[in-house]
């Protein structure tokens, strides 16, 4: 190829994508109204009216312990929230510039019915309960399939198919863990060593009473409560028996009626067939059916209120980082209750378990959105009032949440299904790796944890970020802003709309403009490089708030 075809190429991709480049940083056409936010709007009183019990259950709280609430958080903070534990990233400055059109009474609901629509939610959610479920490990590769489940999960999510159902086919499926992903609940059990021996009973008694009903009853495995006296063995290995019969066979997994339980109970000589029985509300449980489908039944039953209380508990702790009661897998079963808890559970159960309306509700009361800082800089928010909620908790990013929110960064556009197959398969392989490098929290989704000196010279040092901010015209924001943006004041606020999702303070703006000028137009790419480095290593970045 001679060099004038060279030149001739490399100036048509070049005009071409800085075309491309200069539509992006012009307002985008808004998106289109989410399909359901007519039906959002239709039954908004009926939402605020149950937010409103709601928050008068924490203003009691907050006024015993002489308590002032934090005042409300900007918008564009409510939406970076949402965005954060429904999708996994923050918002990108294209839904920025299209949330801000929206008539201000309007943007909470059209942004929860946008998010809601958005394929990367019912992802993001799948993952985040399937660790509840199935852990984060692959398991037996020849018997699971944990990616097949949940992409089960996250298309049930995305239907928003009631949640008991879900959960009801979780424990009770047959077939093969390939055609039947939610099969894959129960083969993740099986030892690899030995699948033989088939699902493994006393880990999905243990998963089954932590993940839907928030008890711990597998600390009674090997003898009784020595503390509370309430769970005996018996009960762990009671609803064990109710696995027994689940079995590999050439059709999958099936269940065998002639399998049963065996067990030796401490200081007993003998091991002993157990019978299969619920540790409470047994007057639930169907007397005739299949021992996991009448288990399936008890659990998601409306009466047995441990199941919503535990779903309520599990949604609350992905909007706001931390669970409204914990530790998030050991409720009481008779109480006391943190404000909210009961009120929700009603909810959910009158509304046949719909997950979508339970996010409204959380994400519309006032606790949600309070500010993470208080109003007075002379009294900053103290431990105890965000112990009580009295202001929004701060919680480090997760590291998905990192990575996603670093790769949304990088460009204007929204990183979401529509987008290209080799963005997305890019996206993809680039936070996998930084997972991996930055380190996962594994299944204890809620421990409080701290960062570490590794984990920050990974995002000063690392590749992704490097990568994601270095000068490349055709892939990184700030390269078209440094490129395209008509004059300092632009490119540094969509600088800040692109990383901290909210403007410059004038101080801020004012500093970094003078910056921007003294280096002039030349290094202006050089330029938006470091203030993209900079904003991203800030220690605003890496919280939630």
């Amino acid at each position: 190829m001679n060099s004038r075809l060279k030149l001739m190429i490399v100036g048509t991709l070049t005009l071409g994508i800085t075309a491309w480049g200069l539509v992006r940083l012009l307002p985008p056409e808004p998106f289109a109204p989410p399909q359901s936010l007519e039906a959002i709007l239709t039954s908004r009183p009926e939402i605020q009216k149950m937010t409103q019990e709601i928050d008068l259950g924490f203003a009691q709280v907050w006024k015993q312990q002489n308590l002032t609430p934090a005042p409300r958080a900007p918008d564009l903070t409510v939406a970076r929230r949402l965005s954060l534990a429904l999708a996994g990233t923050i918002p990108s400055v294209e839904e920025i510039r299209a949330f801000e059109k929206v008539e201000p009474s309007q943007r909470l609901d059209w942004w929860l019915a946008h998010l809601l629509e958005d394929r990367r939610t019912s992802d993001y959610l799948a993952e985040r309960l399937a660790r509840i479920s199935v852990g984060v490990e692959d398991g037996p590769f020849i018997l699971y399939r944990r990616h097949r489940l949940v992409s089960w999960l996250s298309d049930q999510l995305y239907a928003n198919r009631p949640y008991d159902e879900i959960v009801r086919e979780l424990v009770s499926a047959e077939g093969i863990w390939t055609s039947k992903p939610e099969v894959n609940f129960i083969t993740v059990t099986v030892d690899p060593n030995n699948e033989e021996k088939g699902p493994d009973e006393q880990k999905l008694a243990a998963r089954v009473s932590r993940a839907f009903l928030g008890v711990r009853l597998d600390c009674v495995q090997c003898h009784d409560d020595l503390f509370g006296k309430r769970w005996k063995q018996t009960d762990f290995h009671q609803l064990a028996a109710f696995f027994a019969p689940a079995e590999m066979s050439l059709t999958g997994l099936r269940d065998n009626p002639k399998l049963d339980y065996q067990f030796r109970y401490l200081r007993r000589d003998d091991s002993e067939t157990i019978a299969p029985q619920v540790p409470f509300q047994r007057e639930l449980l169907p007397q005739s059916g299949p021992p996991r489908e009448r288990l399936g039944q008890w659990i998601t039953h409306p009466e047995n209120r441990a199941f919503a209380r535990t779903t309520v508990n599990r949604l609350w702790a992905l909007l706001f980082n931390r669970p409204l009661h914990k530790p998030i897998d050991d409720i009481p079963l008779e109480g006391p209750f943190p404000p909210g808890m009961e009120l929700l559970a009603d909810d959910l159960i009158a509304h046949h378990f719909d997950l979508q309306r339970l996010i409204r509700i959380i994400a519309s009361t006032r606790v949600f959105q309070l500010d993470s800082r208080s109003a007075d800089p002379t009294h900053p928010i103290a431990a105890q009032a965000e112990t009580h909620l009295a202001a929004y908790p701060l919680t480090r990013l997760r590291p998905e949440q990192m990575a996603g929110s670093i790769l949304q960064s990088s460009t204007l556009r929204t990183l979401d299904a529509e987008s290209h197959v080799l963005v997305r398969l890019m996206r993809f392989a680039q936070q996998k790796d930084f997972v991996k490098r930055f380190g996962g929290v594994g299944e204890d989704e809620f421990d409080e944890f701290s960062g570490t000196l590794p984990q920050r010279l990974i995002l000063m040092n690392g590749k992704l970020v490097h990568e994601r901010t270095k000068e490349d015209l055709a892939l990184n924001a700030s390269t078209r802003i440094g490129k395209l943006a008509p004059n300092p004041s632009v490119a540094v606020e969509s600088a800040y709309l692109a990383t901290l999702t909210r403007r410059p303070t004038s101080a801020e703006a004012a500093h970094f403009k003078a910056q921007y000028r003294k280096l002039g137009i030349q290094s202006s790419s050089s330029f938006m490089e470091d203030l993209f480095w900079t904003l991203i290593n800030s220690t605003e970045y890496s919280w939630n708030h």
